[in-house]
């Protein structure tokens, strides 16, 4: 099955670069992705906006030849409103999409609120993330993030989504919960936390529960990578 694989802030393509040989070895070909603005440090993403990355997104599905079957899409934190947007432009080609702690967005909302200067959201300092999301990142791995994070284009966080087909909610979800549990989730959403309140509307999920930090690509990328191939194994009989 053909797999898009799409990071959220800060980190590029190569985020995926661990968690792809798990998935490769299962038979799966992995489109991870470089969105726009996000290429390197010195890129220019002072106009970049929310929906260029969901249009980059939706192009990586249609680039998936129709013969070739339907595709898995995978979100990780903020990307996971962007997988969710690509089950809304394209509901026949996506079978399933993969939420990495991460929810989708309900339709005209933004998707967040973060620390920006000059239009770029810089990756926050250690002791602002918190312990919690950095669980099971020794120094070198935080060493390495820090290294190879790139600034976020603020717009992606401002602008609100824009969704416009309910077959989205038809599209089935695996929810990937890392930093926090399944029950925490399943807690949240029963108490009607807003930011989740889109899961009460989706007609298929899974609640899968990863213990980790925040990043299990850098974690725990093995098991990451099994949990995927897991949710695929569920598209496939879609």
């Amino acid at each position: 099955m053909h797999i898009v694989l799409i990071p959220g802030l800060w980190l590029d393509g190569s985020s995926w670069d661990r968690v792809i040989p798990v998935l490769e070895q299962a038979g799966h070909i992995a489109h991870p992705l470089t969105l726009p603005g996000l290429e390197s440090k010195d890129a220019d993403r002072s106009n970049i906006t929310l929906r260029d990355h969901v249009d980059a997104v939706v192009a990586a599905v249609d680039a998936v030849p129709a013969d070739q079957g339907t595709v898995l899409v995978v979100g990780h934190s903020l990307g996971s409103a962007l997988a969710f947007a690509a089950g809304d432009a394209r509901p026949d080609r996506v079978a399933r999409t993969v939420f990495i702690g991460g929810f989708p967005a309900a339709d005209g909302e933004p998707l967040g609120e973060f620390a920006a200067e000059n239009g770029e959201i810089p990756l926050p300092s250690w002791e602002d993330i918190g312990e919690d999301d950095l669980r099971d990142l020794d120094d070198a791995a935080r060493a390495d993030f820090r290294a190879r994070a790139v600034p976020s284009p603020q717009r992606v966080t401002t602008d609100p989504i824009q969704l416009t087909s309910d077959r989205r909610y038809d599209v089935p979800v695996t929810v990937i919960c890392p930093e926090f549990s399944a029950a925490d989730l399943r807690e949240w959403i029963d108490g009607g936390e807003p930011p989740v309140q889109e899961f009460t509307k989706l007609r298929d999920v899974e609640y899968v529960d990863l213990p980790t930090g925040h990043w299990p690509q850098f974690s725990r990328p093995e098991d990451l990578g099994r949990a995927i191939n897991d949710a695929a194994a569920k598209a496939g009989q879609r």
